[in-house]
């Protein structure tokens, strides 16, 4: 009885470990925020953002002004004078707001400046991975900065310093 117990377990850990799959985790923002490529395109589409929405301020402010001259004055215009004002006041407000939705909106302009400057880094950093994967032999990579729930991992396990290496970053900024 105890050679088929033992040959039984002796089976199911071969099969196990036969089926264990080979896996780590990166940080991809860890990774990210160490390559120079990477703050350059942020720094660049945060003066980018900003110039845009100085842009849409002033169209605003514009809207702002108009109307308040409106207020100021209503008392003294004809319907027609009235209606002409708001009609121009309601106007530029909506051109405002489609201003800042092609600036900001799901595919407006920061949207593709993102992908124009930012989505050649992350490639890259996809390529590493993939072949850290291929290399090492690797089932599954996770992202832990992806909003994958992780409530432990093993320091072990991480391998973006292997990814920043790869890349040529030598002297990556500390853990926080």
């Amino acid at each position: 009885m105890k050679k088929v117990i033992i040959t039984l377990a002796t089976i199911l850990f071969t099969s196990l470990a036969s089926n264990a799959q080979k896996y780590c985790m990166v940080d991809s923002k860890y990774i990210l925020e160490n390559l120079s490529e990477y703050k350059d395109a942020q720094k660049r589409l945060d003066e980018i953002s900003a110039q845009w929405q100085k842009e849409i301020d002033l169209k605003f402010a514009e809207v702002d002004r108009l109307y308040k001259a409106y207020q100021a004055e209503q008392v003294m215009l004809s319907e027609e004078m009235k209606q002409r004002r708001q009609t121009d006041i309601v106007e530029k407000e909506k051109q405002a707001k489609e201003l800042q939705k092609k600036r900001f909106g799901m595919e407006g302009d920061l949207f593709k400046k993102r992908q124009e400057l930012v989505k050649p880094v992350q490639d890259k950093v996809y390529n590493a991975i993939q072949k850290l994967a291929v290399s090492k032999n690797y089932d599954l990579i996770l992202d832990k900065s992806a909003g994958i729930t992780v409530f432990y991992s093993d320091p072990k396990l991480d391998k973006s310093l292997d990814i920043l290496k790869d890349l040529g970053v030598m002297n990556p900024t500390p853990r926080k």
